[in-house]
């Protein structure tokens, strides 16, 4: 139960209504992927519960030269030497991962991983495409950062609260290990996104996602952790749509995500109890944006919603499938070469 000195419930009001703001403000001014923003946007309040200092400005407009620099430097050896394109982009994801496991700030690995698949398999296809792409991250890392240090002015964490634990570094062999599976468990996906990368973009999201909640999954967990935030995100996804469809309205759609943030956000922050890892909530929360922000865009488009978000769903669950298997089979072999190692 939380204390009255307990930061808990601050930072999950902070991270609902922050989200919700910013899937507000994205769909009102119609930036390029909508969904982007606010998914920026959870990742820094979950990750941090501090906001941003002054000084993180250079280093913000770095990280968005390194997250779209990296995407069109892939774009050549995609077009022009498509095995040793996609050898590249595999080292690039398995740096990416193992930069973040070895105690590298988590948001520039994640923002890295986002830039270098979105913007290399659009860049593929065609370059006005990758540039609409670039111009999406960069809106979404700047309206993520203003929207977050917003959100932490209107909602500070206690002068007593205790700050964060700080994450473990793992040793170089399993980082190595983790990353390898991350990296694997996104480059299908990549691979699909470049047939039609317009189409799979919001796939490549998901399964970015998949690699980060991978990071910090077990074997034993994997299927009820990565499969359970897929099948979740895509109920809450329904239930959200059927609700949002009785009053269509902006405003409507920022109410309704603060309401599903704040459930979702009791959880991450355990005042509930549950025994699932925040990871699960995490991902769930992802899911249910990527899913929602595609159907809005569907529905402005004129397409069928319900046919495109079933067809999105399953393509959903058959990456999350891949990377259950991919868990178990990576770490079977590992733990294989260890006992033949130790005997």
């Amino acid at each position: 139960m939380p204390t009255e000195c307990d930061p808990r419930s601050q930072r999950a009001l902070r991270l609902a209504c922050g989200t919700a703001l910013c899937l507000a403000i994205s769909f009102g001014l119609d930036v390029p992927i909508p969904f982007l923003p606010p998914i920026f946007t959870l990742f820094l309040l979950a990750s941090s519960n501090r906001p941003l200092p002054l000084k993180a400005g250079p280093g913000l407009a770095l990280m968005i030269m390194l997250t779209t620099g990296s995407g069109l430097l892939l774009i050549a050896p995609l077009r022009h030497a498509q095995a040793s394109g996609v050898l590249l982009v595999g080292l690039c994801l398995f740096l990416c991962f193992r930069y973040g496991l070895r105690g590298g700030n988590p948001l520039v690995a994640n923002f890295l991983v986002v830039g270098l698949t979105l913007i290399s398999a659009a860049g593929t296809a065609d370059f006005g495409l990758a540039l609409t792409v670039i111009e999406a991250l960069a809106k979404g890392i700047l309206l993520a950062t203003l929207v977050a240090a917003f959100s932490h002015w209107l909602f500070p964490d206690p002068v007593d609260a205790p700050a964060a634990p700080a994450r473990p570094v793992l040793e170089s062999s399993e980082s190595a290990w983790i990353a390898l599976r991350a990296a694997l468990v996104v480059l299908p996906t990549f691979l699909l996104a470049l047939i039609d990368p317009a189409s799979y973009m919001p796939v490549i999201m998901k399964s970015v996602s998949l690699g980060q909640q991978v990071c910090s999954t077990s074997t034993r967990d994997a299927g009820r952790e990565l499969l359970g935030s897929t099948l979740l995100g895509g109920v809450l996804a329904i239930l959200f749509w059927g609700a949002l469809s009785i009053f269509p309205h902006l405003w409507m759609f920022f109410l309704w995500m603060l309401l599903f943030g704040l459930l979702l956000a009791r959880k991450l922050y355990r005042l509930v109890p549950t025994r699932h890892k925040t990871g699960l909530w995490l991902n769930t929360w992802v899911t249910l944006i990527i899913l929602l922000g595609q159907s809005v865009q569907d529905s402005a488009s004129g397409k069928d919603v319900y046919t495109a978000f079933f067809v999105r769903m399953g393509l959903f669950i058959a990456v999350t499938l891949y990377a259950c298997g991919a868990v178990y089979l990576i770490d079977s072999h590992r733990y294989r070469r260890q006992r033949r190692a130790a005997t």
